[in-house]
C-alpha cells in the first residue's frame, strides 16, 4: 500500500460536502484553511497539528476539529503516518442544520477543542463518511448527515467567545477578506488592499495577521486554491486552472495545492471525473 493516498469526494447532501479518506507518512501541510469547518476521525497512527495558537496531538480514534477558517498545519505524530477520514461542512449548512433541528445556540457553531475523544460522535462520523462513499439510498445519506452531524454539535459546539465576537466586527479587515475572497485571481498590491479601507500597508499586515492568522498574500492563496478546486471539479485543464485562478504557472498551482491538500491537482481532478 502507498505511504501517501488522498480521495477527494464531493456528496451532495446539504447542497454539497466535501469528504475525504486519506493516509499520510511524510506530508507536511503547510498553514492553511478551508472555507468549510475541518471535522476528521483518526484511523490510525496520530497527526499533529497546529490550531488556535498552540500545537495539538490527535491520536488514533480522536476526532479533529478545526473551525471554518481558522488557519491550521498538519504531519504526523506516530512512526509510520497517520490515516484519517474527514468531512468539510460550511458555516451555512451547519446554520441550516441548527436552525431546522432546533439546536442552540443556532447559528454557525464554535468548536473551543481542538481535540476530542468521544467514541459516540467517531463512530457516527466513520459511519455517515463510508455512507456517503458507497450508498446511494439518499434517505439514508441524508438521515447519517443529519444524525451525526447534530449529535457532535449537541456535545461539542460552543459559543463563540466574545473577544472574537469583537475581532470579527472589525468592518475594514473584513472588507480585504471579502475582496479576497471574491477576487482571488485578481493581481493586486498590499498598498492597493491598503487604500481600499484606508490603512497603512504595514498596519493592515500587522492587523490581518493578528486577526486571520496568516497575511494577506498567503490568504490570497488559499482563496485562489478553493476555486481552483471548482474549476477542477468542473473539468478544465490545470494549466487554464492555474492561470485563471492566478498562479504564475502550473508549476507554482501544483506546488501550493499539494502542499495545502496533500493531493496533486491532477488526482484531485480525477476524484471527479465522470
Amino acid at each position: 500500500m502507498a505511504a501517501e493516498q488522498a480521495r477527494y469526494q464531493l456528496a451532495e447532501e446539504l447542497g454539497g460536502i466535501e469528504i475525504l479518506n486519506a493516509r499520510y507518512e511524510k506530508q507536511n501541510f503547510s498553514r492553511h484553511s478551508h472555507e468549510g469547518y475541518t471535522i476528521g476521525v483518526i484511523q490510525s497512527g496520530a497527526q499533529q497539528f497546529y490550531r488556535t495558537g498552540g500545537n495539538h496531538i490527535a491520536p488514533q480514534d480522536s476526532i479533529i476539529l478545526v473551525n471554518a477558517d481558522e488557519v491550521h498545519t498538519g504531519c504526523s505524530a506516530s512512526e509510520g503516518g497517520w490515516s484519517y477520514q474527514a468531512m468539510y461542512p460550511t458555516p451555512e449548512q451547519f446554520e441550516q442544520l441548527s436552525q431546522e433541528l432546533g439546536i442552540k445556540p443556532q447559528g454557525a457553531p464554535y468548536f473551543s477543542q481542538a481535540v476530542v475523544e468521544d467514541a459516540l460522535v467517531a463512530n457516527s462520523l466513520r459511519n455517515t463518511i463510508a455512507t456517503l462513499e458507497h450508498s446511494s439510498n439518499r434517505l439514508l445519506r441524508e438521515s447519517t448527515v443529519y444524525s451525526s452531524l447534530s449529535l457532535l454539535l449537541s456535545r461539542h459546539s460552543k459559543t463563540r467567545p466574545l473577544s472574537v465576537l469583537k475581532k470579527v466586527a472589525d468592518s475594514k479587515l473584513s472588507v480585504v477578506k471579502q475582496f479576497l475572497d471574491e477576487q482571488p485571481e485578481a493581481d493586486v498590491s498590499l498598498s492597493e488592499l491598503a487604500n481600499l479601507v484606508n490603512l497603512s500597508p504595514c498596519y493592515l499586515v500587522k492587523q490581518f495577521l493578528k486577526q486571520y492568522g496568516i497575511p494577506p498574500h498567503a490568504y490570497q492563496i488559499q482563496a485562489r486554491l478553493r476555486l481552483a478546486k471548482s474549476f477542477l471539479r468542473q473539468g478544465n485543464k490545470q494549466l487554464d486552472v492555474a492561470l485563471d485562478c492566478g498562479f504564475h504557472d502550473q508549476s507554482h498551482f501544483s506546488r501550493h495545492f499539494k502542499r495545502a491538500l496533500g493531493i496533486t491537482p491532477g488526482r484531485y481532478a480525477k476524484e471527479f471525473q465522470a
